[in-house]
């Protein structure tokens, strides 16, 4: 598909979208609760996980079937249920519900920042694990303030690394891998920056956003990366949907505590799931089921380490300085192995890679 022809389906497939939530803001929003108004939004939940299928670009793709199959559709099922954050008391303004809905944001309500929300679920930052790492932050409620100069840091780090693509003849296999691991993260957090932006300017009278990423660098473990530093939008929407339910269920046969850790598994291979899925949408290709892998593997790791937590009950902790290094080694390596390949089998890096060279020599004809 050619770039202009790409750009106007992607401006259709997000008018469709805004129309969808038009619809449920106006129809599912006044019928009851429950099974119903689940049967009222089904058909736009089938409509988000058709709308992408048209792109192919992967920068125009990515955050489509990101914020539109992953969060959105969580989100409308959770709001078939009176839950989530398109269940408000006061009821959501229309432009609020759609950028809610849309896009990857967690609202804080001003007057209700340390209580519960208007669904009676907490408004803080999801845990994997309610009990608090030592060396982790309060559980508290975190507001996203994103430091400009950091963020700025961010992009030129992401700049140098796609310039760096260019000699990649020259550079040590490892050194490229290395490369992906950062621009998936650098990448990631700065569209989600760019996102709460978005919000923030258009809606800055209604509400104060929760962070999206939190350094996930300085993770001091697998329960602190995951369930407080990397991309918690993904964290606030698995927990109600998946978590919860799970815990709701097992407590009574296994107890409550044990109930954590079957709830943090099913947690990460419905992560591994979506992964998937959103792999499919840009390869279009039969899964190999890698990813999936990975997010079982640290599901299992991350209840294991919950486990062992709670067995030695603080007594022994390794320190900072060791715990931190290794968890990050331990993600990268992982990924390299089996979070990457997929991407890297179908030529999706590359196709990245090419997108970038086009907006650049778009932007230098443009300037210059």
């Amino acid at each position: 598909m050619e770039d202009g022809e790409e750009l106007k389906t992607f401006i259709k497939v997000w008018i469709t979208a805004i129309a969808s939530l038009c619809y449920c803001y106006f129809i599912p929003n006044r019928i009851s609760n429950g099974f119903r108004r689940l049967l009222s939004l089904l058909p736009v939940i089938t409509a988000f996980f058709l709308l992408p299928l048209p792109l192919s670009a992967v920068h125009l793709a990515g955050p489509t079937v990101f914020y539109l199959v992953w969060l959105g559709n969580f989100k409308l099922l959770l709001f078939a249920f009176n839950r989530g954050p398109l269940s408000s008391s006061p009821p959501l303004r229309l432009l609020s519900f759609i950028s809610i809905a849309l896009l990857p944001i967690n609202p804080i309500n001003r007057n209700n920042r340390k209580h519960a929300g208007g669904d009676g679920t907490s408004n803080r930052v999801p845990d994997l694990d309610p009990n608090p790492d030592p060396d982790s932050e309060s559980d508290s409620v975190r507001v996203s303030s994103h430091n400009p100069i950091r963020l700025a840091i961010k992009a030129l780090i992401l700049a140098v690394i796609v310039n760096a693509y260019k000699y990649e003849e020259n550079l040590h296999r490892n050194v490229i891998l290395g490369f992906y691991c950062c621009h998936v993260y650098l990448g990631t957090e700065l569209l989600l920056a760019i996102s709460a932006f978005f919000v923030k300017f258009l809606l800055r009278f209604d509400f104060e956003i929760e962070r999206q990423f939190d350094e996930p660098y300085l993770a001091s473990s697998l329960q602190d990366f995951w369930g407080r530093r990397w991309n918690l939008m993904v964290s606030s929407i698995l927990r109600p949907t998946v978590y919860d339910p799970i815990r709701e269920v097992t407590s009574p046969v296994i107890g409550k505590l044990w109930s954590r850790l079957p709830a943090i598994f099913a947690t990460f291979v419905v992560s591994g799931l979506m992964h998937e899925l959103i792999y499919f949408y840009f390869t279009r290709v039969k899964p190999t089921w890698e990813v999936t892998c990975f997010f079982v593997l640290h599901g299992v790791c991350t209840a294991v380490e919950v486990a062992v937590k709670k067995a030695v009950n603080g007594r022994w902790n390794l320190h900072r300085a060791v715990s931190g290094p290794l968890t990050v080694a331990f993600v990268a390596v992982t990924g390299v192995w089996l979070f990457l390949p997929q991407i890297l089998r179908n030529g999706v890096d590359l196709r990245a890679i090419n997108e970038y060279s086009i907006m650049v020599n778009f932007l230098r004809a443009r300037l210059g």
